[in-house]
């Protein structure tokens, strides 16, 4: 079996081996007619579960064979052009590449004595990210597996600071365990879910978040903020940290960035921007004024496998003042003991809620090394048009309404018959219409609700799709809302 180990005897073997898997995904990717194959979770896990995974075929093709089939055949793809799901981007070749060499060499990026070059490059990318944000000399970050994980650290670190200062401004003694009922959080009602998750796994409780309403435009409503942040104060309470966000998973919406920091100044307040979706705009050549006050913020979610069009997963962190980091810190004798921070050896360990990390960070600086900056930002721009050519298409037709104007490039709409249909049936014909188009492989959109109604969503975030893809997938979607609707006034009949 150590022929499989990848070391100076194999290395011809790994060449062979990666090639016809490359091969393979090379040909797949090019004769990709639809965005899935429209496989049914009945169909495909017989195939899956039939599978003995104590019986090897030990030959790599064979390997490859069966791979194609509960895999490659029927996964879905997210650079074909009617792919306009989730807040899922096609890749570029120099990330991919990165993903290779990072995959082969396995570098772990917790301590300098396992990534020697990594941790300098993933330091580096921290310090360019952070200069593009604006968050001044003393800022600092990690990478993070996502979002999600990229929000739960910031608000530990948020939370931790809030109770470090109610400590220190406590006439007597105080225990954190005093303090955490106290916190507050503040977030739109259109915000992420992973601020009250992260709230519930912090020891606060999904109660701690304040959901703010938003304007019409679908962005935090800062004078209801401000309200909100006096009664916190008026009622005893902390208000530990106010989320603002650069762009909505729903409706790619961006708060009011510099009147939020404004209150969270007065209130002396942790203010953290969840950018996962809308950090492609630090990059564009046209739009980086749409972050404007994201450079006030303690710290920064931002998304690079969202809207950098890197694979998944590659996610950072930011913070302003790199000494909050050390709420994360723990020195373990057996890999980053203190000694080493004195001797100034940059472990990433140090800052990290993970221990062993991947060397994510190289996608990023191998994309950056080849297209530079603007490279990525002008995709990023094309996508933004795309979207704004979307509405109008959208607002011009008949057969839909579409809620709100977009900002980056999500779309969110709803198929609406020419007649008089009670509500929850258009919701249905709505939903159904989602779920048809999926099983058809035809395309992909995704689907929410607004003001408790049904909707479906475009998030457009290939510059491969046109307004021709648009037109297309409304007409599909169209077909298959009308249909049940016909059906159902037939049955009702």
């Amino acid at each position: 079996m150590r022929s499989h180990l990848l070391n100076e005897t194999t290395a011809e073997l790994y060449r062979r081996s990666v090639t016809e898997g490359v091969e393979r995904v090379a040909a797949k990717l090019a004769s990709t007619q639809r965005p899935h194959t429209g496989i049914s979770v009945d169909e495909l896990a017989p195939v899956v579960n039939g599978i003995d995974l104590d019986r090897p075929l030990e030959d790599p093709a064979a390997v490859l064979d069966e791979l194609e089939e509960v895999y490659l055949r029927d996964a879905v793809y997210f650079h074909h052009p009617r792919y306009l799901g989730h807040l899922n981007c096609p890749v570029v070749i120099p990330a991919v590449l990165g993903e290779a060499v990072l995959s082969a060499v396995n570098s772990s990026l917790d301590t300098w004595d396992q990534s020697i070059g990594g941790t300098l490059i993933e330091r580096r990318l921290i310090d360019w990210t952070a200069a593009r944000i604006g968050l001044g000399p003393d800022a600092d970050g990690i990478f993070t597996s996502g979002g999600s994980q990229s929000n739960f650290h910031s608000l530990l670190l948020a939370r931790d600071e809030a109770c470090r200062k109610a400590m220190q401004a406590a006439e007597r003694p105080l225990a954190k365990s005093e303090v955490l009922p106290r916190l507050r959080i503040f977030t739109s009602e259109a915000s992420h879910f992973s601020v009250k998750k992260s709230a519930a796994m912090l020891g606060m409780g999904y109660e701690a978040v304040i959901a703010v309403p938003v304007d019409r435009n679908r962005r935090m409503d800062t004078s209801v903020l401000a309200l909100e942040l006096e009664e916190c104060a008026s009622e005893g309470l902390i208000p530990m940290a106010v989320v603002a966000t650069a762009g909505t998973t729903d409706f790619g919406s961006i708060d009011p960035l510099p009147e939020i920091a404004r209150l969270a100044a007065e209130h002396g307040t942790w203010m953290h921007v969840d950018a996962a979706y809308g950090c492609g705009l630090l990059v564009s050549p046209t739009r980086r004024h749409l972050l404007n006050g994201i450079e006030h913020a303690d710290s920064v979610t931002v998304d690079y496998h969202k809207s950098f069009f890197q694979p998944v997963s590659s996610s950072a962190m930011l913070v302003r003042n790199r000494d909050t980091l050390k709420h994360a810190t723990y020195h373990a004798d057996y890999l980053n003991p203190r000694r080493m921070a004195e001797e100034r050896i940059p472990n990433q360990v140090d800052k990290s809620i993970q221990t062993t990390r991947r060397f994510d960070a190289l996608k990023l600086w191998m994309t950056l090394r080849t297209m530079g900056a603007d490279g990525i930002g002008s995709l990023f721009d094309e996508v933004v048009d795309l979207a704004a050519a979307g509405w109008d298409i959208i607002d011009a037709d008949p057969r839909y309404e579409v809620v709100v104007r977009p900002q980056i490039s999500t779309l969110v709409f709803r198929y609406v018959p020419a007649d008089d249909v009670r509500p929850d049936l258009v919701d249905e014909a709505n939903l159904h219409a989602r779920k048809a188009l999926f099983a058809s492989g035809e395309a992909v959109v995704a689907g929410t609700k607004v003001d408790g109604r049904q909707y479906l969503k475009f998030t457009l975030l290939n510059p491969q799709t046109t307004t021709a893809d648009i037109a297309a997938v409304l007409d599909l979607l169209a077909s298959h809302a009308e249909q049940y609707l016909g059906e159902s006034l037939v049955h009702a009949s």
